[in-house]
């Protein structure tokens, strides 16, 4: 959970006589800006290759047309006349291949909105009050409150953040209905968003997966939806749980499937965490983790697989990529719930928990990045790879430049750690991290729906231009890592109703 540390605290400062030199001497253009237009020259090329071979030849098709004169155009005709079978094959065989490509071809998947739950403001849980109340509670030793309060202050959490309210009672009142209550109104609260800014009848729903990792109740969370919103008898519902806080894309990537099968239709995914009754109330410190970390939220997401609906909708699905790690005991356990030497039920979470997280994430961007990177990007990656393994040239293995197929980032807001690690590794900027670092400092880690409050946030402060590509990465128990990547269809501004309304203002901070 620590921060990195800075790494320049311990640089030199040259003598005098050389800082002089230094300032005397004009700064090196070729390595700095010459380099920087060779390198853009490079992708520009490499990228744009097959259409700057096709210009030639398009040119040279160009002059010969343009030089016939109606003696050419008449034989040309003729020997068409006298090739009749040949061109009538032809003419079926291209058909044929155009028909087929449209039947079979996946079927545009596009997210019309999405809405994001904003709890109450008695709700809200400041440091001093959540270490007051876990000291009244009675439930902590000195060392488990003192642990607490060091992984708060180094979290990334805010003031803002959310608790349910069986939790503000004294005592915590974690009971099966009070569980329901939390559920409710988080799944109520961001679908009535929803429904309102789509005008979409809950009848017109033909798909709906739920997402909750620790509270699965019978009737299941799903089938509360369907009956509060009286939902059509036929409609295909799925509740996902036990899957973590990347259930969010497991749940995207099912109504994906969904809707390739079923045309002209509706999906809606709800994606949550219940915290009542999923505190730890024990003293066993890798388990107190998550109660410094996870708050609050639910977001409520609508796909469709309409045609009619592209013009309105924000952003089209262009790839989903799943790994999972659950064969590596390791992996499996490092996020896993279980009782304490009390008999306390709690989620540890494992010290090696990071590097498992690393591990999952290079497995992941290995399948992500030839479907996204620029193809000089590839190559350059390749020519390294190739250099190393076959001449064993020592050279520094090339790490690709995912901001090249990007323009914006939603990390997993699961702590503040996570988002230093990918930042370091995939060689981002400090804008491409902002979304995730406000969500974590407004809402805290709200698990499987913190992507969606990044997206918001993205809005929020109109940086979605149309073209723009987002790669949202989320990772969960099991282990998993999983990623979702969309393309804006036009320029994106703020729902009604976004959560970053009422702050935006205030942020980045």
């Amino acid at each position: 959970m620590g921060s990195i540390g800075n790494g320049d605290m311990g640089a030199v400062a040259p003598p005098p006589q050389q800082r002089q030199q230094q300032t005397r001497r004009l700064p090196d253009f070729l390595l700095t800006v010459n380099l920087k237009y060779v390198k853009l020259g490079y992708h520009y090329l490499v990228t744009h290759l097959l259409t700057l071979l096709l210009i030639p030849i398009m040119v040279v098709i160009v002059l010969e047309v343009s030089q016939m004169n109606p003696e050419d155009a008449r034989q040309l005709w003729e020997h068409l006349q006298f090739n009749l079978v040949s061109v009538l094959a032809c003419c079926a065989f291209l058909v044929f291949g155009c028909t087929l490509y449209i039947m079979t071809r996946p079927r545009p998947v596009y997210l019309v909105d999405h809405a994001c739950y904003t709890p109450p403001s008695h709700l809200k849980v400041t440091f001093p009050r959540f270490m007051e109340h876990s000291r009244l509670s009675g439930n902590f030793d000195e060392s488990a409150l003192e642990f607490q309060g060091k992984i708060l202050e180094r979290s990334g959490l805010g003031e803002e953040t959310y608790l349910p309210e069986a939790l503000h009672l004294l005592p915590a009142r974690p009971s099966m209905a009070a569980a329901r209550e939390e559920a409710e109104q988080v799944m109520f609260g961001a679908l009535e968003k929803l429904f309102a800014n789509t005008s979409l009848k809950p009848k017109d729903i033909g798909i709906l997966v739920v997402n909750c990792s620790l509270f699965n109740p019978t009737p299941s969370l799903s089938a509360m939806i369907i009956n509060k919103y009286k939902l059509r008898g036929n409609i295909k519902s799925f509740n996902l749980g036990g899957m973590g806080c990347s259930a969010g894309v497991i749940a995207l990537d099912l109504a994906k499937d969904l809707l390739q099968v079923h045309r002209n239709t509706y999906a809606v995914v709800v994606s949550m965490e219940n915290i009542t009754q999923n505190w730890y109330f024990g003293n066993r410190k890798s388990m107190l983790i998550p109660n410094c970390l996870f708050r609050v939220g639910g977001a409520a997401i609508l796909l469709s697989n309409r045609s009619s609906d592209q013009r309105r909708s924000k952003y089209r699905l262009v790839h989903v990529v799943r790994t999972h790690r659950g064969s590596d005991d390791n992996a499996f356990r490092c996020v896993y719930q279980e009782q304490d030497d009390t008999g306390r039920v709690g989620v540890s979470l494992s010290k090696d928990l990071m590097a498992i997280a690393g591990g999952a994430l290079k497995t992941n961007i290995t399948t992500l990045g030839p479907l996204v990177l620029p193809f000089s990007e590839q190559l350059l990656f390749f020519a390294t790879l190739v250099a190393n393994k076959v001449f064993n040239a020592k050279v520094k293995p090339y790490i690709p430049d995912f901001k090249l197929a990007f323009e914006h980032f939603c990390i997993h807001a699961g702590g503040r750690a996570v988002i230093d690690e990918l930042e370091k590794n995939l060689q981002l900027l400090p804008i491409h991290v902002e979304a995730s670092r406000m969500t974590l400092h407004r809402w805290g880690n709200t698990s499987s729906s913190s992507i969606w409050y990044e997206l918001s946030y993205i809005e929020a402060k109109g940086r979605m231009r149309k073209g723009h590509r987002l790669w949202q990465i989320a990772f969960g128990s099991g282990f998993k890592c999983n990623s979702a990547v969309w393309q804006a269809l036009r320029t994106v501004k703020p729902s009604s109703g976004n959560p970053w309304e009422d702050c935006i203002h205030k942020y980045p901070i």
